[in-house]
């Protein structure tokens, strides 16, 4: 069956897939992402065509609407003017279309309504003029914020932590990743209960008739007062739940370390292809979208590298600036993937105007995570991916700043730089590894198997008392064969 879509305004189009090739996981879940559409009130138009004695409703969708606000406080206007892009971004992959974009210069957000009251006149005239559903502020909004601009403006109103918090709900497909967006959802939630008129108290005293009456008087519980023990009850269960998940996912870490594959962790900013560049180092099939928190769900592939290594690539969950703490919390189990690598491709979007920015908020992450925990970050090889669109001031700059020794310029979508990339990881392993000369039975030959899977082999000879090789290994995988070791060398 051939479904349609029709939106407002815009073409008709179909979306067919081929079914000559298999799809890869990706393709599959990128299909299933597309799929999804929200319909917005007053929407829906439903008509009846009887040509072929069938009844059918056709139904007419149109993106919900968002108007962007923002606080300039400091940074110069190109700066402030890439946040709001990201903000836009941000909306799109939520769901939504912008109508309207605007800012307003200002020492601090008005305590009251987060722009000044001028400000807000203009923005009511704009929703009313265009017929806005949602005002998307980009910044942590308090409660009483929120309630100020919904009543001024008469509209929905969310701020940048609910805005992402409703992208990872969406993105989420693992049983882990979705109760840890909801552990976030609800410690968000907890603190920006609030009440309207009469739900706000089921409370009252005093005298008959002076607040309700029979029935209403005497200690009670506000009503606010039983969300939050609620959302205090499903915030428990969750952590409970997500205890189990670490666990288990502790034992497969523990179980991939100690099989002496090295561990590689691809961590950066959101849509900097870092699931592109895995793709395109290990020909991996994951899911590739140029989208924010395309990827949530950690994705582990084994790979082999050019001198026939094996190692293993993580693909993590991006970060991004002002990332909210109740994400940093939740995600902490499956951020910690990065900490227990051998090593970290830190990508870098090189077509962004402000890379430096990205490097900046991807470590202040990496720095609390560590902070947290106690345990040291790996070393890390930093990608600077999209280089076919970036700008050369850009790049020019980054030259500059960066170490040019641990630095490497690809694009994960030409190939330019992978095989540099490779090498480089290449030479990284190896100078952890052990140089050393094995002479292995012939009725070893698992052992053999072993050390071409897991080092790399310079030299390999056959003598009478078996098979002599020259490799270099993993320190573990080398401390495991000891009784097969006949030299260490050094170099």
């Amino acid at each position: 069956m051939l479904k349609r879509a029709f939106r407002d305004n815009a073409p008709q189009e179909t979306c067919l897939v081929s079914s000559l090739e298999d799809p890869t996981t990706g393709e599959l879940d990128l299909a299933e992402r597309r799929s999804f559409q929200r319909v917005t009130r007053d929407t829906t138009i439903h008509a009846e065509d009887t040509t072929d004695g069938y009844e059918v409703e056709y139904r007419k969708l149109r993106l919900e609407q968002v108007i962007l606000v923002g606080v300039w406080t400091e940074g110069t206007v190109a700066e402030v003017e890439a946040t709001m892009a990201e903000l836009s971004a941000l909306t799109e992959t939520a769901g939504a279309i912008v109508v309207e974009m605007l800012y307003q210069k200002r020492d601090k957000p008005d305590p009251g309504t987060f722009v000044g009251s001028g400000k807000v006149k203009e923005l009511k005239e704009i929703v009313e003029s265009t017929g806005a559903d949602t005002v998307v502020c980009d910044g942590e909004l308090t409660p009483g914020q929120l309630s100020a601009l919904e009543r001024a403006l008469n509209t929905k109103v969310i701020d940048r932590t609910m805005l992402i918090l409703d992208i990872f709900a969406q993105h989420a497909k693992s049983k882990e990743g979705k109760a840890q967006v909801s552990l976030a959802q609800l410690e968000y939630l907890y603190t920006h209960t609030r009440g309207w008129g009469g739900n706000l108290s089921r409370q009252a005293g005093g005298r008959a008739g002076s607040n309700g009456g029979v029935g209403l008087r005497g200690p009670g519980e506000t009503k606010i007062e039983t969300d939050r023990r609620r959302i205090r009850t499903q915030m428990a269960l969750l952590r409970k739940e997500l205890k189990s998940m670490k666990t288990a996912r502790e034992v497969k870490r523990s179980q991939r370390r100690a099989s002496s594959v090295p561990q590689i962790a691809i961590a950066g900013y959101t849509n900097a292809g870092k699931s592109s560049l895995i793709n395109a180092m290990t020909g991996a099939g994951v899911l590739v979208e140029d989208a924010l928190f395309a990827t949530l769900d950690p994705t582990t592939r084994r790979a082999e590298l050019g001198d026939g290594r094996q190692v293993v690539f993580t693909d993590t969950v991006g970060f991004v600036r002002h990332l909210p703490t109740q994400l940093v919390e939740a995600f902490k189990s499956t951020l910690e993937e990065v900490l227990g690598a051998d090593l970290m491709l830190h990508v870098v979007d090189g077509s962004d105007p402000f890379p430096l920015k990205q490097i900046e908020a991807v470590n202040k992450v990496i720095y609390d995570i560590v902070k947290d925990t106690g345990e040291k970050a790996p070393p890390e090889i930093i990608v600077i991916n999209k280089i076919d669109e970036a700008a050369p001031l850009v790049l020019a700059e980054l030259r500059h700043v960066l170490d040019r020794d641990n630095v490497v310029y690809v694009s994960a979508r030409t190939g330019q730089g992978v095989d540099e990339l490779t090498s480089r990881v290449e030479l990284f392993l190896n100078a952890r590894d052990e140089h050393v000369r094995l002479l292995v039975p012939f009725t070893r030959g698992d052992v053999v198997s072993r050390v071409h899977a897991h080092g790399t082999v310079r030299e390999e000879e056959y003598t009478p008392q078996g098979t002599l090789v020259d490799v270099r290994l993993p320190a573990p995988l080398a401390l495991e064969l000891a009784e097969f070791v006949v030299e260490k060398k050094v170099s």
